[in-house]
């Protein structure tokens, strides 16, 4: 019956950063730099209002958008962060995870033949979703601008068959994010223009230069936010995700949404809404963390004479794999681990525009981050 299945779905593959960790996840004593998830606990009074929704048989379905005590947290927690006002009634949706958020977002405005302007490097989870639209990703190079997706490199991708721009930042996998200027030159360029906006600003809470500016502050009629509680709050398994969009674009991604998955968790639904109030800051204390392990990864990795951009955001270096290194990125990182039982993710994972990079993750302790790091270092000199 595989003869039926259909063509667009088929011609996608699973993502390469799943498809590297389950090769080598076996092996025993292995150093893993290769999931983005944190490595901190959820906090304790999030898991308690999860289980006191349990307790009290919150365990019914909620509105198809999310309970509106939910929404209003979510618009009053951007708006306090970023700036940004959304009507909780109409203007946001509590979806499954954002990778749902992004899934719904372009099954309801991309059809066939539509063109959508990516970065590449990138992460893999919106190239599939394009194709199985019939739509067309059109990836530009970065690597040649500091990893920076900004509108001098957008401009000669636009046509008329442009439907959406997707801006990811802080990015997975270069942790680069835009500037307020960059937001603002990309925003004033659109405005004439009917195309639509991706914003996926998941890592936002995760910022290291600068605080995060969402696009939607100057071009929120045509921009989607995507944003959700995986990172910020350490809840990737609770499966809670954020949609923030003017009333004429959600009204519609809400009907996809409806027979998608008719709503999110309930339980996650009261854990998230603990954590976007009483623990409205709980993203401090993690980013703090990070950006010490960040600033330690860099300099180790500056002394190993690796070529890496320090991340603006997130938790990630995207490393050039040295020239004296005759490998593509899939061995490399497979000679890797079979040497030094370090696994990374080969930058092919995140498109051609990754091919000769690998994917560091310090979503861990900095124990493990120093023991690595010091395989790493022993494993080049294999190669001098």
């Amino acid at each position: 019956m595989e003869h039926l299945i259909n063509q667009n779905v088929k011609n996608i593959e699973i993502s390469g950063i799943r498809k590297f960790f389950n090769m080598v996840s076996h092996i025993d004593d292995l150093i893993s730099f290769t999931i983005g998830q944190p490595d901190f606990p959820t906090p304790e009074h999030v898991k308690t209002a999860g289980i006191d929704a349990i307790k009290k048989d919150f365990t019914s379905y909620t509105h198809n958008a999310g309970t509106i005590e939910l929404r209003k947290a979510a618009c009053d927690f951007v708006e306090k962060k970023y700036g940004l006002t959304y009507n909780p009634e109409t203007e946001m949706i509590v979806t499954v995870g954002a990778s749902e958020a992004i899934d719904i977002a372009f099954r309801t405005i991309l059809t066939e033949g539509t063109e959508v302007i990516l970065p590449g490097p990138v992460y893999p989870g919106y190239e599939p979703i394009i194709r199985m639209m019939g739509a067309v990703p059109i990836k530009v190079d970065i690597r040649k601008n500091k990893f920076r997706f900004t509108l001098e490199m957008i401009k000669p991708f636009i046509t008329e068959k442009t439907r959406c721009i997707v801006l990811p930042y802080p990015s997975n996998p270069t942790g680069v994010s835009l500037t307020e200027s960059e937001l603002k030159e990309i925003a004033s360029y659109l405005e004439d223009k009917q195309i639509f906006i991706l914003a996926d600003e998941i890592y936002s809470e995760l910022t290291y230069v600068q605080e995060h500016k969402s696009i939607a502050s100057f071009l929120k009629e045509k921009t989607i936010v995507i944003n959700g509680l995986s990172k910020s709050h350490s809840m990737t398994g609770w499966r809670i995700g954020f949609l923030f969009a003017p009333e004429s674009i959600t009204k519609h991604i809400l009907k996809v949404h409806q027979y998608n998955v008719s709503c999110a968790n309930s339980i996650a639904q009261k854990a998230a809404l603990e954590a976007l109030t009483v623990g409205i800051d709980d993203a401090l204390a993690m980013k703090r963390e990070y950006l010490a392990r960040r600033d330690y990864v860099f300099t180790r990795l500056d002394a190993m004479g690796f070529d890496v951009i320090m991340p603006d955001g997130a938790f990630y270096f995207f490393v050039k794999i040295p020239d004296t290194i005759p490998l593509n990125s899939l061995d490399f990182a497979l000679n890797l681990v079979h040497e030094t039982k370090v696994a990374v993710v080969p930058g092919s994972a995140f498109s051609e525009y990754g091919e000769g990079y690998f994917r560091l993750s310090f979503a861990c302790s900095m124990e493990t981050l120093e023991i690595g790091l010091n395989r790493m270092e022993q494993y080049l000199r294999i190669w001098e």
